[in-house]
């Protein structure tokens, strides 16, 4: 069986774990990180979004014991394990800071067979591939990709309307905004940050942010025009991103809708998208697996304007695909 280890052990990283776990995706034969055990057992037992875990969980020096499974924890602070001795196939970054060559590769130094990051990477140069499930993850090449990375949440939720809209009915142009719930990068108080915008209480406030989405999804489509930003808002998480498009053909929403439940249904986007037919708020996508969920009573047209809404869990759905897209690609 394939060997994965699980670096960084956040929001994601416990989130991906709880997945590949509860799916028997993989157990890691490794979690590394910078803080003590008891509090991380502790943090992934009782989960804010997402309930309490089915099984005891605990922690005890160099240890993380979740029902019968004992796992290897290392503390990251000062060294990476060396994952040559434990084998290691692939490490799952989850710290949200290999997006550049340097650091991803470090994992390499250390032993790892290959590195998928939880994180767009800065630029093209800084990795070997950006891989999307649905999207174009069979492109990859073993012999050439010891780096992937998987983008962002924002990313994964825009790539399936844009595959689908491009292929259908071409795609000019596009400009996009994504109300996304708050995250660990802001502040609970009001406080000076680097960017001025987050400097106020991300609990309280709607607060517009840049988003490195377009960037990425230029990665996987070079001759793409697009653009967007973000909204952060206060919900632990959920969020929804519309893009409003200029498209080569004139399809109608009816049209467009149908293609979204066509590839919803069948295809490489089976189970990474789906649609919804009914009028919700975001807590009916919380813990929702998919990448994108697209809102079709919110699909608008007017003259040669599409708008298209996707609702995505920015955690639940993101470490669904990362969990299982590292359990395909440690098995290669």
């Amino acid at each position: 069986m394939s060997k994965i280890a699980l670096f960084g052990f956040g929001r994601i990283g416990r989130t991906a774990l709880r997945i590949a776990l509860r799916d028997n995706l993989f157990t890691p034969v490794a979690i590394a990180d910078i803080k003590d055990e008891s509090t991380l057992a502790a943090l992934f037992e009782v989960d804010t979004n997402y309930g309490r875990w089915h099984e005891p969980v605990s922690g005890t020096e160099g240890h993380l014991k979740i029902g019968d499974r004992d796992i290897p924890y290392f503390n990251s602070a000062k060294e990476i394990p060396d994952w040559g001795a434990l084998g290691v196939d692939l490490v799952l970054d989850c710290t949200g800071r290999a997006t550049v060559r340097s650091v991803a590769q470090a994992h390499i130094d250390r032993g790892a067979k290959r590195v998928l990051i939880s994180a767009a990477s800065k630029t093209l140069d800084d990795c070997d591939a950006v891989l999307l499930k649905g999207i174009n993850l069979e492109t990859f090449d073993p012999e050439k990709h010891k780096i992937i990375s998987m983008a962002s949440c924002t990313t994964n939720a825009l790539a399936p309307v844009v595959k689908i809209i491009k292929d259908n009915f071409g795609l000019k142009a596009g400009l996009f905004s994504t109300v996304h719930a708050y995250t660990n990068t802001q502040s609970l108080t009001d406080q000076p940050m680097k960017d001025r915008r987050d400097s106020w209480a991300a609990a309280e406030n709607v607060i517009p942010s840049s988003s490195g989405a377009a960037k990425a999804l230029k990665f996987i489509w070079p001759d793409l025009q697009i653009t967007g930003k973000a909204y952060r808002v206060p919900v632990r998480t959920g969020s929804i991103a519309e893009l409003n498009l200029l498209t080569e053909k004139n399809p109608s929403v009816d049209e467009v809708n149908e293609a979204f439940r066509k590839a919803a249904a069948e295809g490489p986007l089976k189970d990474v998208m789906d649609v919804l037919e009914g009028e919700w708020a975001s807590n009916r996508i919380v813990a929702d697996s998919h990448s994108s969920i697209i809102d079709l009573p919110l699909t608008a047209k007017q003259g040669d304007l599409l708008s298209v809404a996707a609702w995505y869990d920015n955690e639940w759905g993101y470490a669904t695909r990362l969990a299982e897209v590292a359990a395909h690609l440690a098995s290669k």
